[in-house]
């Protein structure tokens, strides 16, 4: 199941001096710790907007089991990706979450990111989307075999066939040595997560911007510790 949407930043409110305040007027702020407000205003929007301006993916298509993450859910399992990258150089495979590609690339214009994705709108993305189908496993180009740090999947469909063979791409995905995998997905996925990947739920609930029925789930191949609230024990 696909994951993002499109954000739009959020406003300042304008703040302005009274020229001659009354004895029935709140207390007010000296024009110097004013300006010093208004500056760190400024400046916190200025970093929000580095996340939070609009990241446009193309609109959901139900018919591709299509549901873009929220704003929170995405950027939250992008910080994520990028602590798992700090410090080394990492490639990161994106399997079926065109929200959260977007999300990292905005935030880190040069991590090493591949989308692999049915819906060919996203080739907008150029050599770093990979054509994907969920039922040919095992059909994604040679140099992306073993060579990604860390792999994060959506499976378009809460079936366990369907986890199975995104399971299979995943083996082929990852590098040797350590790795580090995310899968974002149903509920109803738990004991065959953890059967077929190692895989245990973090205590972070994944959201998405459309209200889904099922309940929705981030699972991990290691403890996250403080992070995306650690596991669930």
């Amino acid at each position: 199941m696909d994951d993002g949407l499109e954000l739009n930043p959020n406003s300042v409110t304008e703040l302005s001096e009274s020229s001659a305040p009354s004895d029935d007027d709140e207390p007010v702020l000296s024009s110097h710790t004013l300006a010093a407000l208004k500056e760190f205003l400024a400046e916190q929007q200025r970093e929000s907007d580095v996340v939070d301006s609009e990241v446009s993916l193309v609109s959901e298509d139900w018919r591709l089991s299509q549901f873009w993450y929220s704003a929170e859910t995405a950027k939250t399992v992008a910080e994520e990706v990028l602590t798992l990258c700090s410090g080394v150089h990492a490639r990161v495979a994106c399997i079926a979450c065109p929200t959260l590609y977007a999300y990292l690339k905005k935030m880190d214009p040069n991590v090493s990111a591949q989308l692999l994705e049915y819906d060919k709108r996203f080739e907008q993305y150029g050599d770093e989307f990979t054509f994907y189908d969920y039922n040919h496993p095992e059909d994604i180009p040679p140099e992306l075999k073993h060579s990604c740090k860390v792999v994060v999947a959506d499976p378009p469909y809460l079936s366990k066939e369907c986890l199975e063979k995104v399971a299979e791409t995943i083996q082929l995905l990852i590098q040797p040595g350590e790795s580090f995998l995310l899968l974002l997905t149903g509920e109803v996925q738990k004991e065959t997560a953890a059967e077929i990947l190692g895989l245990y739920p973090c205590r972070f609930r994944p959201q998405h911007s459309s209200k889904l029925g099922n309940e929705f789930r981030l699972f991990s191949n290691y403890d996250p510790g403080t992070r995306l609230g650690g596991w669930e024990k």
